[in-house]
């Protein structure tokens, strides 16, 4: 190990004769001239601004708790040993010697539907304590929430509709009694966003309730395969986004709700690396009605899709591209849904497949997709976005497909779909 061995004054007073010369002052004026600043003009603007958007709306951000007897889940499940700060490996050490036990933890906040309160948060944050396919608490799974206000009060709520699709859950308090007097945030629109705005996240990181983070809008829509089960375009923050904020508000710089935080992105095993992810708040938005009806919706609740399962070219393995002579960008159609928008709009899929090395069979696609409406067409996410984000029900796209070699063009129109009808996330 190395040791310092020189004596500590000279080095702090290395230290001030460095500062002063940093500042332009000389060694005898450096002790008396480097002081704090003038105490009105301690705080900027925009820490002003923050301190006055916590103490606002922080009360409104709860963490929420999942519980389910007879299953054993730590509250840090699915987070690399290494990224679970010791002072909390202890917790880890506690639950092994209970009862089994599985238990998870996140953020919600609390929203105001017609004059009555309800909370939002991710579904993967309460899709531990449901039934398959519905919205109901299992049994002997129970949720419920904490506020600042009153940390020590566990409040049960009950799960109302669920979307997977946007990874969605809105859930209300049994006992309204129970709920301070905290203020509903409000929804801004997140078509409005601008990359390089102010973002604000609060949530319960590793169960440290009410910890602040800021940052600024890094980038929109980036789809995440991973988050929902749709392609979703989300907003990117270099906001720190850690396990326990899923479910939590991303506020703009007048406390309005932009996006719900979903998802970080831990390259190399780092717990943070300026890549947080919020579902934007227009699907929230738009979600609300079909969450406040109950029950389980979908992406086809509120958006067109083609019911289709396709394939990115860049993906196809090159024998077979080569094989079926497809282009060199598009998406390959993989296969299509029964009386779905595609379906009748002649769009086709795979009826044949192709042996490569090694006795591995690959769908032979028909059709290739190479634009939508004249605009070149190289990624599924290029097909969701065109279909499901940027057209609704009833509108008409011109589809320029290959087929056989041949590029010609298929008119589609647009409709909702009943649930369930999509075979996978192109759109």
């Amino acid at each position: 190990m190395l040791r310092n061995t020189r004596p500590a004054a000279p080095i702090a007073g290395s230290v001030a004769m460095a500062l002063a010369i940093a500042v332009g002052l000389g060694p005898a004026t450096a002790a008396q001239d480097i002081s704090p600043l003038d105490e009105a003009r301690a705080l900027l603007a925009s820490e002003l601004n923050t301190i006055e958007i916590i103490e606002r709306f922080g009360p409104s951000v709860v963490a929420v708790t999942v519980v389910v007897r007879g299953e054993v889940m730590s509250p840090f499940e699915g987070v690399p040993e290494d990224q679970v700060p010791e002072d909390f490996q202890r917790f880890e050490r506690f639950f092994g010697e209970q009862e089994p036990l599985r238990q998870s933890s996140g953020s919600r906040f609390l929203i105001q539907l017609e004059e009555e309160p309800f909370l939002v948060t991710n579904f993967h944050v309460v899709e531990g304590a449901l039934g398959s396919e519905t919205a109901d608490i299992r049994e002997g799974a129970e949720i419920s929430v904490t506020f600042p206000a009153d940390a020590d009060e566990d409040i049960a709520v009950e799960v109302v509709g669920v979307n997977p699709s946007f990874d969605l859950a809105l859930l209300q308090v049994q006992d309204e009694a129970q709920l301070p007097p905290t203020p509903p945030l409000a929804i801004a629109d997140s078509d409005d966003l601008a990359v390089g705005q102010k973002t604000i996240a609060i949530g319960n990181p590793f169960g440290l309730e009410s910890s602040v983070t800021s940052g600024i809008v890094s980038a929109l829509g980036r789809f995440m395969p991973t988050i929902g089960q749709v392609p979703v375009p989300m907003i990117q923050t270099d906001a720190a986004i850690n396990p326990g904020n899923s479910g939590g508000p991303l506020l703009d710089s007048r406390g309005r709700l932009i996006g719900i935080n979903t998802a970080l992105i831990n390259p190399q095993g780092r717990s943070f690396a300026g890549l947080g992810f919020a579902v934007p708040s227009n699907l929230l938005r738009e979600s609300l009605a079909n969450l406040e009806l109950g029950g389980v919706t979908d992406v086809s609740s509120t958006r067109p899709r083609l019911g289709i399962a396709a394939q990115s070219l860049e993906l196809v393995p090159i024998p077979v591209r080569d094989e079926l002579g497809l282009p060199d960008e598009g998406v390959a159609i993989i296969d299509v849904q029964e009386g779905s928008v595609a379906d009748k709009a002649g769009l086709q899929g795979s009826d044949d497949t192709i042996t490569l090395e090694g006795d591995f069979e690959f769908p032979a696609p028909r059709d290739v997709i190479v634009a939508i409406d004249g605009e070149a067409i190289d990624s599924v996410e290029d097909v969701s976005l065109k279909v499901t984000y940027e057209s609704s029900a009833g509108d008409k796209l011109d589809f320029t497909v290959v087929r056989d070699g041949v590029e010609i063009s298929v008119p589609v129109t647009l409709e909702l779909s009943p649930r369930n009808a999509d075979v996978a996330s192109a759109g």
